[in-house]
């Protein structure tokens, strides 16, 4: 279940000014070693101490594959690339140096059974009034305690920002 809260938009020079949007609360992380945890229990046949091997080793290999200018498939997960943050454009081809670059930054596009069609099609829904102690969600400033609810569930999509066609966390 997916649950959510409601926020205005606050923002003045945005179209989308006053009106309100959905936002996930996100109660937890699980990190490498809770995931690790998670597949041992699954009975996959291997160690949470193989698990978490495994993991870190695809993680530093993603890593490096990225940085040597290549794309990562993870097949009904997501390929990971690589963007350029663009700190401002040049006047013409020539003009155009990596000042004009102030960084890089990961991407990653969901594929396979994770894609964006398949979790619109098994989410549901439930929104919360209040986010629950412990949260590390960003979309509300104070949390509550273990949620109230109203509005029921149903199945559907996640919130996107129109200013800028992206998800909000």
């Amino acid at each position: 279940m997916i649950k959510y809260n409601v926020k205005q938009n606050k923002n003045e020079s945005s179209p989308a000014y006053q009106k309100w949007y959905a936002y996930p609360v996100v109660e937890e992380t699980i990190d490498l070693a809770g995931l690790a945890a998670h597949m041992e229990e699954h009975n996959t046949g291997f160690s949470e101490a193989m698990c978490i091997g495994v993991l870190k080793a695809m993680v530093k290999c993603i890593k490096e594959q990225l940085l040597a200018g290549k794309s990562v498939k993870i097949d009904d997960l997501a390929i990971f690339s690589v963007g350029i943050r663009n700190r401002i454009g040049a006047e013409s081809e020539e003009d155009f140096t990596t000042a004009n670059i102030s960084g890089v930054k990961l991407r990653a596009r969901a594929t396979g059974t994770l894609s964006n069609t398949s979790l619109n099609l098994a989410a549901t829904l439930k929104r919360v009034k209040t986010i629950p102690t412990g949260s590390s969600s960003s979309s509300s400033g104070s949390g509550g305690s273990s949620g109230s609810t109203d509005s029921g569930s149903g199945s559907g999509g996640g919130s996107v920002n129109p200013g800028t066609g992206d998800l909000e966390p």
